[in-house]
């Protein structure tokens, strides 16, 4: 397929009116129908539409590759679908954490720890669950071979051990069989491992596979038992109905599947746990759809991932066609007969269809390429591209435009540079009850025997989900606040939304809201009012007042001797643009999201007798220290290798990603002494809600770090103040 246009950008730099969004789409789980539905909408999205994924974590798993990636064959890597860049190519919203319930009347999902996420349409693919809940024991002694990620790491820790290598695992169809062999592989001859089935084992398969397969778990030395029921789990051992004990220190459960149980709470109609659906993929509510393993279809078929795959072009239709009310909905009609590729441990596979048995390293490598087909379908994306530019334009229209598209939060501002010209000779000195403080981005107003301090701030989206960045917004702008030892007093809120149905302005108001509130409220602070307007993209703001008992911490107190103490590690930018070029994992971007909403206010406490501080911010981790220098009148030392950079971003930054604003930042680098490098690079970095920057009294650094680092921030000392002029001495690592 061709490249694929990068529609908010080019928007966004061509000056088109952007469609108003008026429908919620909100997929809950990113399985293996989900994830492809992801690709087809990136390549053709419904215009109206906003799409929501939400799933446990960043990544979901690819599990026709699991028993390879038990037995050493595959990296974790290797099966698992990052859900962060497919969204970004879908140009969705993703939603880390697990539904627990959902309303069909008021059509919301509920989820732990944030407000429930409203939808028109919705569809559930969140897979099974092989947790054996009813069975003594395993709760507390066993791991169920899905949702993966459970299971993958206690395989691994099960390794690293010195524990005895008994294995059992519960459950002897095709799935249970593979993990078996692929444990017993792993183990390289060292594990007594044990099948455990209540019926006969392998139902379903044709006799020449099932011969093949058992001469393989001899070969293995892999027992098993059929007809038999576990009564109870322990930590040495599984005892079955009839007395008899199985020694084992690692049990799996792979007996069937398992729906997940708040499925049969939510008042659809359901066969034993699993969702009822109809020809064309609808429950028995039609404005919610399942697919997948979670699904009960019309006519019963086998728990496989065959027919989640080839229910995704399906889903996709339907669902278009449930939004825009035009066309009609497409039958998904599931064949009798399929091939099941089953792995034997090492590499080699056996192939079951029509009755034949064919099996050897070469299946190995034709299921090895459709697993690999499979995945490449969803990591190898085509390319985001710009529209082309007007044959008619300005002659500098495309430098001005740049060759990628323009970061979200601090990335998004405007230099230092050009920030200072136009502000800096604002203040004209004629209220004596306003103090200025050139540098800071806060004022003191003196009000009989108070001191008020006031800021504002605002930030370009980094996320789509409109909670979390109301969230990241009221962290970044209180920063401030807690730079200058202040406790936070009254906060008015700036919104811009992207053009909404009414509806929708609704639910993302009230989203921004809540999540702002909870910040807000956690400082000590009221939100008391605000302004909302409509525009090209959702920008959130706050202005801020700060109430003082004591003189300000400002940028001019810093002594030579002092010591440099940072709170947070840096890097969110690169991360951010990485993402925005889909070249960050997942678990980067949620990694660097929650420390964008770690508040700074015991930070602040804890470097309370610092003599300057600022939060570090747009202009960089250099740039900031830059202002401490000026207005105090100093110089700095910096010990790159101490400074704390968030999970990859230095690779990031050997890779060449930087910021839009990295640029514009790096001018600081002429009042630097420093070795150019990529370590180097992130010191210009720009952070969005970034920590804070002391220069402490070197007698009570020690002290303030242990006490940070006890809070749950990653502080540490990177520096210190020398004596002036203003300037940066970066010592390479």
């Amino acid at each position: 397929m061709g490249a694929r246009r990068a529609v908010g950008f080019a928007n966004t730099a061509l000056m088109q009116t952007p469609m108003p969004i008026t429908k919620d789409l909100v997929l809950v789980g990113g399985g293996h129908t989900h994830a492809l539905l992801l690709r087809r909408w990136g390549m053709r999205p419904l215009a109206g539409a906003r799409l929501t994924v939400v799933n446990p974590g960043p990544t979901a798993p690819y599990t026709g590759m699991l028993p390879g990636h038990i037995a050493g064959h595959y990296s974790e890597d290797d099966l698992s679908i990052d859900l962060i860049k497919l969204c970004r190519f879908a140009g969705a919203r993703i939603i880390s954490g697990a539904v627990t319930s959902l309303d069909p009347q008021a059509r919301q999902l509920h989820m732990p720890d944030r407000p429930p996420i409203a939808y028109d349409i919705a569809s559930i693919n969140v897979g099974i669950t092989s947790n054996l809940p009813d069975l003594p024991g395993f709760q507390e002694h066993g791991v169920g071979a899905k949702p993966l990620g459970r299971f993958a790491t206690k395989w691994r820790e099960f390794l690293l051990s010195d524990q005895p290598r008994e294995i059992a695992v519960i459950g002897g169809g095709v799935g249970g069989v593979e993990l078996a062999l692929a444990m017993a592989h792993a183990c390289k001859g060292s594990a007594k491992v044990t099948l455990i089935e209540r019926a006969a084992l392998l139902p379903g398969i044709s006799d020449a596979a099932r011969d093949t397969i058992l001469r393989k778990l001899r070969d293995y030395d892999v027992t098993w038992e059929e007809g038999k029921e576990v009564a109870k789990v322990t930590d040495r051992a599984v005892y079955l109905s009839d007395g008899a004990a199985i020694p084992a220190r690692f049990v799996v459960g792979a007996a069937g599947a398992t729906p997940h149980e708040w499925l049969s709470q939510i008042g659809l109609a359901h066969q034993a746990g699993f969702l009822s659906v109809d020809e064309n993929l609808r429950t028995s509510d039609p404005n919610i759809y399942a697919a997948g393993d979670c699904a009960a279809l019309p006519a019963p078929r086998p728990k496989a991932g065959v027919f989640a795959v080839r229910e995704a072009p399906i889903l996709y239709h339907n669902l278009r066609v449930a939004l825009s009310d035009r066309g009609q909905f497409r039958p998904f009609k599931p064949q009798k007969r399929y091939l099941k590729l089953i792995s034997l441990g090492a590499k080699s596979a056996v192939a079951d269809r029509r009755g034949g048995g064919l099996h050897g390293p070469w299946v190995w490598r034709w299921k090895d390429w459709i697993d690999r087909r499979f995945m490449n379908k969803l990591t190898k994306l085509p390319e985001m591209t710009a529209v082309s530019l007007p044959r008619e334009r300005t002659a500098d229209l495309a430098e001005a435009l740049g060759p990628k598209p323009m970061c979200g939060g601090c990335g998004a501002k405007v230099g230092q540079d050009a920030l200072s010209a136009s502000i800096g000779g604002l203040a004209s000195g004629a209220r004596s009850d306003v103090t200025h403080l050139p540098g800071d981005d806060a004022a003191i107003l003196t009000n009989g025997g108070s001191q008020i301090v006031i800021t504002t701030d605002h930030l370009r989206s980094v996320t789509e989900d409109p909670w979390l960045m109301g969230k990241i917004a009221a962290n970044h702008a209180l920063g401030d606040i807690w730079a200058m030892g202040a406790v936070p007093q009254a906060a008015l809120a700036t919104v811009i939304l992207p053009r909404l149905s009414e509806n929708l302005q609704r639910r993302w108001l009230d989203e921004i809201m809540q999540g702002a509130q909870e910040v807000i409220h956690a400082a000590g602070a009221e939100i008391v009012g605000g302004h909302t307007s409509q525009g090209t993209e959702m920008t959130i703001g706050f202005s801020l007042t700060g109430l003082m008992d004591r003189p300000a911490i400002t940028l001019a107190g810093a002594r030579p001797g002092d010591c440099l103490i940072l709170t947070k590690p840096i890097g969110s930018g690169t991360i951010l643009a990485a993402e925005m070029q889909m070249k960050a994992r997942g678990n980067w971007v949620l990694g660097c999201l929650d420390l964008m909403v770690q508040p700074q206010g015991e930070a602040a406490k804890c470097l309370a007798e610092a003599h300057a501080m600022t939060d570090v911010t747009g202009f960089g981790l250099a740039g900031h220290l830059m202002n401490i220098c000026e207005a105090s009148g100093v110089g700095a030392e910096l010990n790159v290798g101490s400074i704390p950079v968030m999970e990859d971003a230095l690779e990031l930054a050997r890779q060449g990603v930087r910021s839009s604003l990295f640029a514009q930042n790096a001018a600081t680098r002429a009042k630097m002494t420093a070795v150019s490098s990529a370590q180097t690079d992130l010191l210009f970095d720009p952070q969005t809600s970034g920590g804070l920057l002391a220069a402490m009294p070197a007698e009570m650094a020690a002290d303030a770090i242990t006490t940070l680092r006890k809070a749950g921030y990653h502080a540490a000392l990177i520096g210190q103040i020398i004596q002036g002029p203003a300037h940066i001495i970066a010592h390479a690592p």
